[in-house]
């Protein structure tokens, strides 16, 4: 009967591989998997994990999704993952994996440009926006109409 205790070897043996979760789900979302890097740093003194994914610009949408749910599920994903071990996860999305290594941020999974706290987009001036023409309310028929 194999052992059962909770030390801290095994559960080094039980963590998740992020970075290969965060993989598996993201590949089949970009044009060119091969593009796709994926990296995991794990803080054990704070058991924090950062997992750091950058993909082509190209790709932007289809791994964002509509309004960010695409990385809202993976991140749910990693979380449900790491309950077991008690691990913080912390997704970030970098720019095009072209890059020289400077980093250049396409932002946390969290948030997105031009959107307020609340998830509603932020409006630009008014100036730029046309004024809506107001359709006249239908008119309803009565009964005695012939």
């Amino acid at each position: 009967m194999p052992n059962s205790d909770n030390s801290s070897d095994s559960a080094a043996q039980l963590t998740p591989d992020y970075g290969k979760i965060v993989k598996f789900l993201l590949e089949p979302l970009v044009d060119d998997p091969s593009s796709l890097k994926v990296d995991c740093e794990l803080l054990s003194s704070s058991n924090k994990v950062w997992v750091r994914v950058a993909f082509e610009q190209e790709d932007k949408g289809k791994v964002f999704g509509r309004g960010g749910r695409n990385l809202k599920a993976i991140q749910t994903v990693l979380n449900t993952s790491a309950a077991e071990t008690e691990h913080q996860v912390y997704l970030d999305v970098y720019g095009s994996s072209r890059d020289d290594g400077s980093g250049s941020r396409g932002g946390r999974s969290g948030g997105s440009r031009g959107r307020n706290g609340d998830g509603r987009r932020s409006r630009s001036s008014s100036s730029s926006r046309r004024p809506r023409s107001r359709k006249p309310s239908p008119q309803l028929r009565s009964s005695n109409d012939g």
